[in-house]
């Protein structure tokens, strides 16, 4: 008996010591995060709070938009930034045609084979091919770009938070730091190859401003390439690339949702006429 309380006892100190331990690192961490802002951390902006047509429940793709956000892509950011989880042939979602993605990957040199010789060389893209990279490798990706690799776009509006408002507000945002900010943190003024984004978390990146002035792009339908609308056409593109389903899910969603109800009623209901003739006891 006395040998079954001990253990007991050893048991409960145990438990204990955990549950204190688990508080303790809740604890810290809470300061942690109340004081961080006070810490004296560069503080960077949030991205704007922009509108989308693919936003809500009843969202829905701009296919204009994403054939202008297309463009930006191929003549501005394909320059640095590969896309290379989406094919050619994934453009045909966008309203283009066979033929039309067909010549257009036609247009961009991929990595391939020598049949005679057997040495890598480059051939003209075909619809089932991937969007190349305009490096061969990091190394050189990097010597290009003061020794910063640009991230592959693919994926970036998924990687980033609120990452289609993001996009556009980075690249809507460069600027030069404000006499205010380099008076309280010094440490913000941007180095050698730098530049200053608000929207940045590190206020500064190597990337310089890809949009700077209006008509950089020309636009097949007539809109008027302004910065603003470059940087949105482009984020919602980028979004697309990240999420091609995304609409598609919510097309779904609402069947499955109004499926689930009346199976809800119908069960309740079915439940009501099994157990109407049995009497509760009293």
């Amino acid at each position: 008996m006395t040998k079954l309380l001990s253990v007991r006892l050893v048991a409960i100190l145990v438990g204990l010591g955990f549950a204190v331990a688990v508080l303790w690192a809740f604890v810290v961490g809470a300061i942690n995060a109340a004081t961080e802002e006070a810490a004296g951390h560069v503080p960077y902006e949030h991205p704007r709070d922009l509108a989308w047509s693919f936003d809500g429940p009843f969202g829905k793709w701009d296919q204009q938009q994403l054939q202008r956000g297309l463009k930006v892509y191929d003549e501005v950011c394909s320059a640095c930034h590969s896309l290379k989880y989406v094919a050619f042939r994934d453009l045909e979602q966008l309203g283009y045609s066979e033929a039309q993605v067909k010549a257009y990957a036609a247009t961009k040199q991929v990595p391939g084979i020598d049949p005679n010789t057997g040495e890598a060389t480059t051939r003209a893209g075909l619809p089932t091919d991937y969007f190349p990279s305009p490096y061969p490798n990091n190394v050189a990706a990097a010597a290009a770009n003061n020794n910063a690799i640009p991230p592959d776009l693919s994926l970036m509006t998924k990687a980033r938070g609120d990452g289609t408002n993001y996009v556009a507000s980075l690249l809507m945002g460069y600027q030069a730091p404000s006499a205010e900010l380099l008076e309280e943190h010094p440490e913000a003024a941007p180095g050698p190859g730098l530049h200053h984004n608000p929207y940045f978390p590190n206020l500064n990146l190597a990337m310089a401003p890809p949009l700077t002035s209006a008509g950089q792009v020309t636009y097949d339908d007539g809109t008027e390439a302004s910065v603003e609308q470059m940087s949105k056409d482009v984020a919602a593109f980028l979004t697309w690339t990240a999420e091609p389903t995304l609409v598609k899910r919510k097309q779904t969603g609402w069947p499955v949702l109004i499926f689930l109800l009346f199976a809800t009623v119908l069960a309740y209901m079915s439940k009501k006429q099994i157990w109407s003739a049995v009497k509760p006891k009293k």
